[in-house]
């Protein structure tokens, strides 16, 4: 690349910006992009140094119940007891271990997400647009922007049309700034650069193409960049919370529970610090956080796996009770490859044949029938539809592609079996100037000459717009006056077929025009047809909105079509159930308080531009509605932000509502929305169940050593054992629910009200519950074993694998809420949990059996009788949470219990 003095690019004129990065108005060649390309690397920042391994583990250390434990191992080793000592350590060590691994987990996870969100520039290479990876831009390429894109790299620029850019993120400035092409003073700031476009950056408006002058860690944004937030969602910091005032609760139980056995049972100071100690660490659910945060990253990892890309982990904690999906039409519900399916002249219709994007094909008569040849109005009708027009048609591997707007790639494809020849259609009429579709005017136009001097302008867009701007109308003869009510009668019959009606017209313009403008557009048009152009829905969206019906979720459908198309495909979809729709007309007649007391009771709102999502999200809301809001467009953002769940769309969605959403559909499929709540509302269960299963074991374990204090008993565990127990159950049982699939009637549910406690009267219940059923059995068996002439150790050993196989056996209680678990999925649906139950009973024996543990822990060997009872016992404690189960089911009618 050829090497620039100076790096003050806004001060050159564009024509010497690009002489000096060796390009050109056509881009560079591709051979040379490749070069440079391999030259200077991906257009990418450099990632931040990540912190080292020793770092991240010595950063587990940080928190308050490790320094209570710390203390705790420093005073026992001051009272002798080095083997006790060693376990807290071993405690502290390997709580330590589950935070470094969690960790690990959540942070690939955010960086497969990264990944996945990859920008799309479209650069100009050897004269011709193409879409490729904005990793891929190089210095020197031309760079087209529109309304709605993220500046791919800083960029020089040389052509506008009405292009504003937030800069916000460099300097501050909320205002959109204006371009312009004309080089600026050396000194301007990065604010007052107009004619520069930074990376990172919004296009808001308009359009414009500019030379890249810097890509990567060279760019401006690339000086400035700063380190990812923590993750963090606010359903663990509400855990962090609680395990915080639970920690302090239990403490001062432990402390208390400590001091009753000294001063009223005459235990030893020293045994009843221990014992206080054991119990605190046994009660207090410390790796909760850490799976909460680990069940959430697996949730990402599988919604990315089904094109669901999380953006914002608190999204995977609402999609669990969202309520409705307001849904686009077009790529969403439909497959988003459109094909013109009829013409409408004044003169006669017109029907289309051929298959998708293949440009073989015909078009007939409207009864079939094969045309000698294809009438001036139709010719001409094809001709406006295709050079008004951004799109290409490819062909890869056999495979007809489109490349651009797949309404666009329609009209490409009606012209190439029109009879015309694409790659001629710019040498023949080329293009001098465009107005690029807005949502605001919905319509394009385009102005072109040809080489015989003539001036023509052609223009596409919603029938109504162009309507109201046509003065006359074509027919075989020549033009004729404007009839609007032919029109508006085959525009009812091509929306009531469910295809999408699309006007085209022209106009002649003056030999010396060279620009368009909005005025050249106004009036004064020659209407030349309709076209009706069909996007058959998606069988999967189909069966995806009955899927949402029976879990309780309302559908909308949100479409700029008319009214009678969005009904006739929302009939195919199982929407509205042939309530009538609702227009943007009738929209705007409602103030908000009429809009939230109607917004329930339609389900197709058509006609609706992107400023009446945000109405209807607020009215929605306002009826305490949880939404998920889809839009691809930059004036859809704030109903993405206002939105429960804002979803942008992967493919066609631009830059802007992609960062305003906390999802994105990698494609488009509205059945992945479903995925998508469907995974939520799995995470959220998983979240339960490991509640579930920790409390109520570390209830049990911390209530077995308070109920020996205050009975005045031996203590079934010591304070070594309780700590062994607790730190090899909760690396291995807890961990594994994090891994569970949805249960069978998931999506038979309600949603869950977000007001909902995260500790509700059924969890407390089961805590409850299951907390005394372990006493009860480590307490008694211990008690047996005495009685009938067991050494203390033997009675321990006992009990400490007691404890350990009734949470065995509970975990698989605990894999389904309230369903019953005695079923083969239900026993082995869960590899990790069957790896989970090996481990821990591989560790129990080494425990019971090997001699140094046994020195270690003080155990003794079992006979198969001990072992018989202890495996009766955890059978006994699987079946009562059985038969609660199945009590709560008949209490409740079937309704999963709250």
């Amino acid at each position: 690349m050829p090497e620039a003095e100076t790096t003050d690019w806004h001060a050159l004129e564009a024509s010497a910006a690009l002489a000096a990065l060796g390009s050109s108005e056509r881009g560079l060649d591709v051979a040379r992009a490749e070069q440079r390309f391999a030259e200077l690397g991906p257009n990418a920042l450099t990632p931040p140094a990540p912190r080292s391994a020793l770092r991240r583990f010595a950063a587990q250390f940080d928190n308050l119940l490790i320094y209570i434990l710390l203390c705790a191992g420093v005073v026992t080793v001051a009272l002798g007891h080095a083997v006790d000592a060693g376990v807290i350590f071993g405690v502290v060590l390997i709580n330590a271990l589950i935070g470094f691994v969690q960790e690990g987990k959540a942070e690939r996870a955010l960086e497969a997400v990264r990944g996945l969100l990859s920008l799309q520039a479209v650069v100009v290479r050897d004269g011709r647009g193409r879409t490729v990876d904005a990793t891929a831009v190089v210095p020197g390429d031309v760079v087209f922007l529109q309304s709605g894109d993220r500046v791919p790299a800083d960029l020089r620029l040389f052509a506008v049309r009405e292009l504003r850019i937030d800069e916000a993120i460099l300097t501050g400035e909320s205002a959109p700034v204006a371009k312009q092409t004309g080089a600026e003073p050396p000194g301007a700031s990065v604010g007052d650069r107009r004619n520069m476009a930074y990376s990172g950056t919004l296009v808001t408006s308009g359009q414009g193409r500019g030379v890249v002058t810097a890509t990567g860690d060279a760019t401006e944004i690339g000086r400035i960049s700063a380190l990812l937030a923590p993750l963090s969602t606010p359903l663990t910091r509400q855990m962090s919370r609680f395990a915080r005032v639970l920690t302090g609760v239990i403490v001062a139980l432990a402390v208390a529970t400590a001091a009753y056995g000294v001063w009223l049972r005459d235990y030893p100071v020293s045994e009843m610090f221990l014992a206080g100690v054991g119990l605190a660490v046994a009660a207090i659910p410390e790796g909760l956080p850490a799976i909460i945060t680990i069940t959430l990253a697996i949730g990402v990892q599988r919604m990315a796996g089904r094109n669901a890309i999380v953006r914002r982990l608190p999204a995977v904690e609402t999609l669990g009770s969202v309520t409705v999906v307001c849904s686009d039409k077009t790529g969403t519900l439909t497959r988003n490859e459109m094909a013109v399916r009829g013409l409408v002249t004044r003169d006669r219709t017109y029907t289309v044949e051929g298959e998708g994007y293949d440009p073989h094909g015909a078009i007939c008569g409207e009864d079939g029938e094969t045309l000698p040849a294809l009438p001036p109005v139709v010719q001409e009708l094809c001709l406006a539809g295709s050079v008004c027009n951004d799109a290409h048609l490819l062909e890869i591997d056999g495979d007809w592609r489109v490349d651009g707007d797949p309404m666009e790639g329609a009209l490409v494809v009606l012209g190439r079996r029109a009879g015309l020849a694409p790659d001629r259609l710019p040498e023949d009429l080329p293009r001098d100037d465009v107005i690029p579709f807005e949502s605001e005017h919905r319509f394009m136009a385009t102005l072109h000459h040809d080489h015989a001097g003539h001036r023509i302008i052609y223009l596409k867009g919603a029938p109504e717009v162009i309507f109201s701007r046509c003065r006359r109308q074509r027919d075989d003869a020549g033009d004729t006056a404007f009839e609007a009510d032919y029109w508006l009668d085959c525009l009812e019959a091509i929306a009531g077929s469910g295809q999408r009606a699309l006007a085209i017209a022209t106009r002649a313009a003056p030999a010396e025009q060279q620009t368009l403008n909005f005025a050249d557009v106004a009036d004064d048009l020659v209407l030349l047809g309709l076209v009706g152009i069909l996007d058959p829905p998606r069988s999967e969206a189909i069966e995806a909105i009955a899927e949402c019906r029976r879990a309780g979720i309302g559908v909308k459908m949100i479409t700029g079509d008319h009214a009678a198309t969005a009904m006739a495909i929302a009939s195919l979809m199982g929407i509205g159930d042939g309530r009538p729709a609702l227009t943007g007309a009738d929209l705007d007649r409602l103030d908000d308080a009429a809009l939230a007391d109607r917004v329930q009771q339609f389900d197709i709102y058509a006609r609706a531009s992107p400023e009446h999502k945000l109405r209807l999200v607020q009215a929605l809301q306002a009826r305490n509605q949880v939404v998920a809001m889809t839009g691809d467009g930059v004036n859809d953002a704030p109903a993405l932000k206002r939105a429960g769940v804002g979803i942008a769309m992967g493919r066609k969605g631009s830059e802007v509502a992609k960062e305003a959403a906390e999802m994105v559909l990698a494609d488009d499929n509205f059945a992945t929305i479903v995925h998508a709540v469907r995974e939520g509302r799995t995470v959220y269960d998983n979240i339960k169940k490991a509640i579930l299963f920790i409390l109520p074991t570390n209830g049990g374990e911390a209530l077995t050593i308070l109920a020996a204090v205050a009975l005045g008993q031996m203590l079934p565990v010591t304070a070594a054992q309780i700590l062994w127990v607790n730190m090899i159950t909760a690396v291995t049982l807890a961990l594994s629910l994090a891994f569970e699939t949805g249960e069978a009637d998931l999506m038979h549910r309600r949603p869950r009200s977000p007001a909902e406690p995260l500790l509700t009267r059924f969890m407390a219940w089961r805590i409850v519950f299951v907390s005394a059923l372990m006493v009860v059995g480590t307490f008694g068996l211990f008690l047996w074993e005495l009685q009938h002439g067991a050494e203390l150790e033997r009675a321990r050993t006992v009990a400490v694998n007691t404890l350990v196989i009734a949470e065995v056996f509970y975990l698989f209680n605990a894999r389904f809420l309230t369903a019953p678990a005695l079923s083969r999925r239900g026993l082995l649906g869960n590899r990790y949990a069957l790896l989970a139950v090996a481990v821990v009973l591989a560790f129990q024996l080494l425990f019971t059996y090997l001699p140094l543990m046994q020195r270690f822990f003080g155990t003794a060997g079992l006979r198969w009788d001990h072992w018989l009872a202890i495996f009766c016992f955890g059978l006994l404690v699987f079946l009562a949470v059985e038969l609660e189960k199945a009590l709560l089911r008949r209490g409740a009618g079937g309704a999963r219990p709250r």
